[in-house]
């Protein structure tokens, strides 16, 4: 049977999920922030990793070295068929991007402040992780749009962000995506990234506001969506496993 896990960033992202599977607690490592909660449904198991919380400033830990380790020690413990980067994020307007759009990352992610002036460190940089072949087939199940999903560790874009976007066709911006693939291609696991919108970058109210204005209703719509997208990769790898 499938074993599929979801990475999430923040309490209040993972927390309607979890209530929506009713999802309980398991005890991993406790002298580590990462926290995460298991379901078993028909055969199949779904392991939530949730980064947790700094223990120095007490904040949800965002970014790409939480989510490094969440992801290294879901897939040490579980060895999942499929890991899910799932989250909320911005879009643009100027690819008609709305609140609460679900987008399924295709066909890679990328990061865009990871950038090296060096010869041959360039695309590595950049990363261009790619996604499970399987994803097209997923955005379609779902109804969800499909886009180059980028990641960096700051809320904002820059100018320079901007032109680098840009030029990688990134389609969404987010936090995490970028290093929980990485982490993926280390350990030959597939990767699947789902994201729900809760900013505009390109829109002129600060996109700190918007993110906290739209966090819960972008929270409750993946809590909608991951379930339908949790059962359809289990039943993918089922399928693939006779």
């Amino acid at each position: 049977m499938a074993t599929i896990a979801v990475i999430m960033a923040m309490r209040a992202e993972a927390g309607p999920l979890i209530d929506e599977i009713a999802a309980a607690r398991y005890e991993l490592t406790p002298s580590l922030p990462t926290q995460v909660f298991v379901a078993e449904r028909s055969g199949d198991t779904t392991v939530i990793g949730v980064n947790g919380i700094d223990p120095d400033h007490q904040v949800d830990l965002v970014g790409t070295e939480p989510a490094v380790l969440t992801t290294m020690q879901v897939i040490e413990h579980w060895q999942p068929d499929v890991v899910i980067s799932a989250g909320t994020a911005g879009g643009w307007s100027r690819s008609a991007a709305q609140i609460g759009d679900v987008f399924v990352a295709w066909p890679h992610v990328v990061r865009h402040d990871r950038r090296i002036g060096i010869e041959g460190f360039r695309n590595y940089g950049i990363g261009r992780h790619l996604v499970w072949a399987y994803s097209e087939e997923l955005a379609q199940h779902l109804d969800a749009r499909k886009g180059v999903v980028t990641t960096s560790n700051s809320l904002d874009e820059s100018e320079t962000d901007r032109e680098w976007i840009l030029a990688l066709d990134g389609e969404v911006k987010e936090m995490e995506a970028a290093a929980v693939a990485w982490v993926c291609g280390l350990t030959g696991t597939p990767f699947v990234g789902i994201k729900t919108i809760t900013d505009l970058v390109d829109h002129p109210t600060p996109t700190a506001e918007q993110f906290l204005a739209n966090l819960t209703t972008a929270s409750t719509r993946l809590s909608e969506v991951l379930p339908m997208a949790i059962q359809w990769c289990a039943e993918r790898v089922n399928a693939a496993s006779y």
